[in-house]
């Protein structure tokens, strides 16, 4: 498949795992009376990797995450020379999405950007007053099994046909345990689209939201091989 065509893949894959994830957290989490909460929000992110990982996996692979492709370049998974093309596809996608859930989020009377906008944060910013040294951990950590699932998931020795469904439930898992935490990332393109928007701090806090997933991909795709005991290759 053409770079270019994965590429696009991608980045339509990112649109919408930030509009539907973030669009879940900003238009009804707290939706009077009806309020799909941190449960319905974490929910809606593994959805939107589980229903794109079957719509366009067998495309580009489904990656729709910098963290993810690089640790797969790491693990040997995936082409460093397709490294570059997926991270701006990725990113791409992450603030078009953000921006169209602005675009709906905004006609409601009311709506503020200081409501966060399902940005990331740590410290002041962080849904629960978590630290920066417990939001970083958080970040590393959850997305290293994030990664472990991924490429254990999508190994050509595990069962086939089901890797969808394993990553999207991960993702789900990552969420409920993280949200409290950071509003949860293991994202940098699902950072950067909200933190765009909303400016100020949560621009100045992006850093940690691109450094703590890449992290913890790459050890991730030092760790499996080791723990597979097999290379592999796209």
């Amino acid at each position: 498949m053409p770079l270019g065509k994965r590429a696009a893949a991608e980045f339509i894959g990112t649109f919408w795992l930030v509009f539907g994830g973030c669009g879940s957290a900003v238009i009804s989490a707290a939706f009077p009376n009806v309020g799909i909460g941190l449960l319905g929000v974490a929910l809606a992110f593994g959805l939107t990797v589980l229903t794109m990982a079957f719509a366009i996996g067998h495309i580009s692979g489904c990656h729709l995450n910098p963290a993810v492709s690089v640790g797969l370049v790491v693990g040997k998974r995936f082409p460093a020379s397709d490294l570059l093309a997926y991270v701006v596809a990725q990113v791409a996608g992450g603030i078009a999405g953000a921006g169209v859930l602005y675009v709906i989020a905004s006609g409601r009377a009311g709506f503020d950007l200081a409501g966060g906008f399902a940005s990331n944060g740590y410290a002041a910013h962080s849904p629960g007053g978590y630290s920066l040294v417990a939001c970083l951990v958080a970040e590393v950590v959850l997305t290293f099994m994030f990664l472990m699932i991924i490429q254990g998931a999508t190994d050509r020795r595990a069962p086939q046909g089901f890797a969808p469904i394993a990553i999207g439930l991960g993702l789900t898992l990552i969420h409920l345990i993280g949200i409290p935490v950071t509003n949860l990332s293991v994202n940098p393109a699902r950072s950067t689209g909200p933190a765009l928007f909303v400016g100020g701090w949560a621009v100045e806090q992006l850093w940690l939201f691109w450094l703590a997933p890449i992290v913890g991909a790459a050890i991730a795709g030092l760790v499996y091989p080791l723990v597979a005991g097999e290379q592999q290759s796209n």
